[in-house]
Order: structure tokens, then sequence, then C-alpha cells
């Protein structure tokens, strides 16, 4: 696909500058762009490659530019066109799920073989990829794409709009909101892990008989896994983002726009608040509450509530700028000098 810096200024409301004749039909890094890529600015550092980049289209977030005369009309950079927009990261994104909308276009029928439950109601515009297994109960929304491989097991809840991709795996009675997307081997309502010792110090199996809600728009990793309640529900709020590769234990609730980076566990019965950050690695204790706006570094471990939002490293986790002062510390006091 090719767009001018015209069309795109006018879908992003952006102010151009330099050559508004300029077409692109690909994106590229700002300092590997050739003629035909569109590319962005966002960080202060990058500023420097406008003088030298050989990109067509490039959006520079607002603040970053003074004003049009800073950036370069002559020189190497000269036939680009530069659009000022209020965030260009966001903006790409924009761009971006035009061109992937309009590269991978919605997929409608049932492909054979697959397995669909007698009563399942199968909507004109979804899409059933091949072996797949859509159990007793199901219910689908408009527009659901259910991709080779896939197992909906009984009374499952896939809301409209909703991708899930090759080998994703729902277990029976859990319910998946609108315009949710599932990627490769994600599990949702596998068994909790619920063990109790019976006097022989036998470990018994504490049978989980909930299940699993995720609301509307949250997105889910490849090979992430979602336990089942023991009863009640596992809850996932609306507009999640979790990695891959993360495991959300039972009954714990995770709350809307929360952010869960590749690795996070976190362990039973536990609430993680609104609009928070688990960054790679991190270990969260089980039946232990997080407030809303709390950002834990990579490889925090999380073992008691946390009290108030801030940001927390370590382990145990405690408060970001302590955790850096007392890594000096320790370095210092480890150093030949101090040992000597």
């Amino acid at each position: 696909m090719e767009f001018s810096a015209q069309q795109i200024a006018a879908l992003l409301g952006g102010e151009l500058y330099g050559n508004a004749g300029a077409k692109v039909s690909d994106v590229a890094p700002i300092e590997a762009a050739g003629p035909h890529h569109l590319s962005f600015v966002t960080e202060e550092k990058y500023l420097p490659h406008l003088q030298s980049t050989r990109a067509g289209v490039v959006l520079i977030t607002r603040s970053l530019v003074k004003d049009f005369s800073s950036l370069p009309l002559e020189g190497e950079s000269e036939g680009v066109c530069f659009i000022l927009v209020d965030n260009a990261r966001g903006a790409m994104g924009q761009l971006l799920a035009l061109v992937a909308k309009a590269m991978n276009p919605p997929k409608t029928g049932v492909e054979q073989p697959s397995y669909i439950a007698e009563g399942v109601e199968i909507p004109a515009d979804a899409y059933i990829g091949a072996f797949a297994y859509i159990g007793k109960n199901v219910r689908l929304g408009k527009g659901v794409q259910i991709y080779p491989h896939v197992y909906i097991g009984e009374n499952v809840t896939v809301g409209d709009n909703t991708v899930l991709y090759d080998g994703v795996k729902v277990y029976d009675r859990c319910v998946i909101g609108a315009s949710c997307i599932l990627h490769a081997g994600v599990v949702v309502g596998s068994d909790g892990f619920g063990f109790e010792p019976d006097a022989q110090g036998v470990n018994r199996k504490i049978p989980q008989i909930g299940n699993v809600i995720i609301e509307d728009d949250v997105e889910i990793g490849a090979n992430t896994t979602i336990d089942r309640a023991m009863m009640g529900s596992t809850v996932i709020r609306r507009n999640v983002k979790i990695d891959n590769l993360v495991q959300i234990a039972h009954n714990v609730e995770v709350g809307e726009s929360t952010f869960l980076c590749a690795q996070v566990g976190i362990a039973g019965s536990t609430k993680v608040g609104k609009h928070c950050i688990l960054a790679g690695q991190v270990g969260i204790a089980g039946h232990i509450e997080i407030p809303d706006h709390c950002v834990f570094g990579a490889q925090s471990g999380v073992p008691n509530t946390i009290k108030k939002p801030g940001i927390y490293m370590g382990t145990p986790a405690i408060d970001a700028a302590l955790w850096r002062r007392a890594v000096v510390r320790f370095k210092q006091s480890g150093s030949p000098s101090k040992q000597s």
C-alpha cells in the first residue's frame, strides 16, 4: 500500500513541513529508512538522525520541536516530509493498525475438518479454522476469528470480534469478552494449583470448580496460562495487556489497563490494581493486594501487600529510590578498598 504525506497528515491531524508530495509504502527505523519508508521520532536522543535521514516521511512528537525552522530542509534530508503530531509512537500505531488490517483482513467461513457441537450457532461473519473443536452450548460473537487447532470447551462465551490464534485452549464455562486477542498456545481455565496433604501426607487434589472471566479489549501473549478459580472466578479486567509466558493463578484479579510483562507470575487469590506495570519476571505472592498505579521493576519479588502507589524494585520489593541507594551501598561495602 502507498500513502502520500498529505494523506497521513490528514488522517493524524498533523502539521506538514518539507516535501508534501512524498509517498511511502513501507516502514523503517529513522537511522535505516529510505525514500519509500515512513519512520518516527518520539525521543530526543533520535533528533540528530533528522539531519541525515533519507526517509520519505518522518512523524515527530510535537513537543520535541520548538518550531518548523529547527527542522532540516537542506543537505541529505532534503526531500523528506516531516509531520508533527502530539504522540509520534501513538500515531505510528494508528497507521500500522490500518496497514495490518489491509494485510490480514478478517477471514470468514468454516474450514474442514473441524468439530462444532450440535446447536452451536456460527455467525455469518465468523471464521472457524481447520481442526478447531467447539463444545456444547458455546456462544460465539459476531466476527470472531477461531484459528486452526483451537479448543473451546462447553458453555464458553467468546465476545464479538475476538481472535483466538492457533492452539488456544479455553476450558469449560470460561468467558472471554469482545475485541480480545489470545495468541498461540494460551490456556484459559486450566485447574488452579490446589492440593492439601491428608493425614498420611498424601497430596490430595482440591477440585477447581470456578472459571475465568476475561473482559473486553484484553490481549494475551503466547503460552500464557490463566487458571480457573477454586470457587468463583479468576478475573482479568478490561484493557489488560499480558505478555508471553505469564502465569496467573486461581482467584487472581488483575485490574483494568494493567501491563504484565514476560514471565510474570501471580500466586493465588491476589488482587492487582488498575494501571499497574509488572516488568519481566516479577513474582507476586498469594493472598495479597497491590493498589492502583504501582510499577514493579524487573525481577522484583512482592511477598506482602503494598500499601500505596509507587515505583518498587528488589526482593522483597521496596521503594525504587531506596533500593537504588541500597545497591550503591552494597557495591561500596563489597569493594576491595572497603575490605582492606
